[in-house]
């Protein structure tokens, strides 16, 4: 993706990438120790115990192994679309999410910058997903693989055929798609939730189709933080913790809004 993002960008950057990957990329190795000390097995071992004890609705039903695991991918995919929707709505879940979307550039290192706060809270919730529905390992390492991809790729700073795009996010969340969900604008940051799929978007009334000011000329990031230096570990790590003006309330459903 970082190739593809060189040879073909969607828009040009400002904020080079020696400023902001050092911080991305750093976080990445704290999210991955943070879950390795507080949760050894993860979700796969969360799947292994409930099928060795017999727990969730998969393990209490009789269907063929390939069904399960289909099953399994698809409500986990349904269960992070509502966990995001989540952490958009309450606000003290939203202090440990907004890091995310307080990078000043849209690239495929802001796929993987999450604070280790929110990646703990986030393994918890899917580990008792797994464990609530009976998830197979199988359909937990394939989802994981799933979700990881697909983060990566449609955080990219890639440019797309207008026909692809519109042919792609019939089924997959696109880079343009995801890109409206980072917009400074709190509509359009309320909507387009989904990582992997977008059906649940459009089945659920959050899908917007493009940026009101357009990809070229839209606001990449929160108001709140908005300096370079907001882009340093430390400053991303305390941010959860930094008094910001309180984020408005919201009402109503999100309607599509241009084209696909």
């Amino acid at each position: 993706m970082a190739i593809w993002e060189i040879v073909a960008s969607r828009r040009p950057q400002v904020i080079k990438r020696l400023v902001r990957w050092p911080g991305n990329l750093a976080i990445v190795i704290l999210d991955t120790l943070a879950v390795r000390l507080f949760f050894p097995l993860a979700a796969v071992g969360a799947a292994i115990y409930a099928f060795e004890h017999g727990w969730g609705l998969l393990n209490l039903v009789s269907m063929p192994a390939w069904g399960a695991v289909i099953l399994a991918i698809i409500a986990l995919d349904l269960a992070i679309y509502f966990q995001h929707r989540i952490f958009h709505a309450v606000p003290w879940l939203w202090r440990l999410h907004r890091m995310h979307h307080a990078d000043l550039e849209f690239d495929v290192t802001t796929g993987l910058r999450f604070h280790p706060l929110e990646i703990v809270l986030s393994m918890a919730i899917k580990m008792a997903v797994v464990v609530l529905i009976g998830a197979p390992a199988l359909a937990v390492v394939a989802f994981e693989v799933l979700l990881n991809a697909t983060s990566l790729f449609n955080h990219g700073n890639v440019r797309l055929p207008q026909k692809v795009d519109r042919w792609l996010r019939l089924f997959l969340v696109t880079p343009d798609m995801h890109r409206v969900h980072h917009s400074a604008i709190q509509r359009e940051t309320d909507s387009n939730f989904g990582f992997s799929v977008p059906w649940w978007d459009r089945l659920f009334g959050t899908y917007r189709a493009q940026p009101e000011k357009g990809h070229l000329g839209m606001t990449i990031g929160i108001e709140d933080f908005r300096t370079e230096h907001d882009l340093r570990l430390a400053q991303m790590l305390v941010q959860p913790f930094r008094h910001t003006a309180r984020r408005p309330a919201h009402t109503g459903q999100h309607h599509d809004t241009g084209t696909v």
